[in-house]
């Protein structure tokens, strides 16, 4: 049984709690919310629409004595960039692991969080991006960039319009996914700036979108997300992952990308040379 405490309840966070509440092999022992939350006080289950929880919603002033009474394997944060710096310093003091999904961390702050891993030897999963549809386009474009390398490249990205951060943290994660991909081609573009456009509008979700174009083609890659029960079935998956663990992780240690990959290709090349057996002799063979 993994002991899980929800830290930031607005509307992601209260929709991982929903799914939270349902796991057999999770239990979600509290609940912390900023200091002035009109939330503090009440039952979970009130803020959810789950019904009588028996877990108090607490706020984040008494956050030492809240994690040494629920004693929590991991906490997952969807509050602020900079209330989840302050509160991953009292989490890695005391051992506890921790998903971070809230986005709009400057470059420092994430340094300080891979710091704050390494000292306290706890582990800290990162992932503005937690949607795993989200990681597939990552991917996807990576290999993209790779390949055509000599393609212009544009991210467009939509959210609802109380999203604070603008560009959002997972355009801004797409947009060093193309830089490496470029990069690892080799390629004189590798220095190229991605642009990135952001709109505010309406209640979207969450649309990510990239544009590849080159003079002849061009290629769109798109991830939308209809609800946020995409993000608590990603936060799910991480907190399954980093249970346990130490070190500082992406989601895309958390969905093992690079193996899913790497078997793709070794599966493939095991099917061309089956399909080519016939036609090859046993030296051919070894060469591939």
């Amino acid at each position: 049984m993994i002991r899980v405490c929800i830290s930031g309840l607005g509307k992601t966070g209260r929709e991982i709690a929903k799914v939270l509440m349902e796991q057999q092999d999770i239990k979600l022992v509290s609940a912390i919310c900023s200091p002035n939350s009109d939330k503090k006080g009440k039952d979970l289950g009130e803020v959810t629409g789950y019904g009588s929880t028996g877990i108090i919603i607490e706020s984040s002033d008494n956050l030492e004595q809240i994690i040494f009474r629920s004693k929590p394997d991991v906490v997952v944060d969807f509050s602020s960039p900079e209330a989840a710096l302050k509160n991953a310093k009292v989490f890695s003091k005391m051992k506890v692991n921790i998903v971070i999904g809230t986005t709009g961390f400057s470059k420092i702050g994430l340094k300080k969080l891979l710091v704050l891993a390494s000292k306290h030897r706890n582990a800290i999963v990162y992932a503005p991006n937690i949607t795993l549809g989200v990681n597939v386009l990552m991917l996807l474009t990576n290999l993209a960039s790779n390949i055509l390398n000599n393609y212009d490249f544009q991210i467009t990205e939509i959210h609802h319009k109380h999203k604070k951060d603008a560009p959002s943290g997972t355009a801004k994660k797409i947009a060093t996914e193309i830089e490496k991909g470029i990069k690892a081609s080799g390629s004189l573009n590798e220095n190229k700036e991605i642009p990135i456009t952001a709109v505010r509008a309406g209640g979207v979700v969450g649309k990510h979108e990239v544009m590849i174009i080159g003079e002849d083609d061009k290629i769109e890659i798109s991830h939308e997300s209809f609800s946020r029960k995409a993000f608590a079935l990603g936060a799910l998956r991480a907190i399954r992952f980093v249970k346990g663990k130490i070190g500082y992780y992406e989601m895309s240690d958390v969905l093992n990308l690079k193996k899913v990959l790497g078997d793709y290709l070794e599966n493939e090349n095991n099917s061309f040379k089956e399909r080519y057996t016939i036609f090859l002799n046993k030296k051919e063979l070894q060469i591939l």
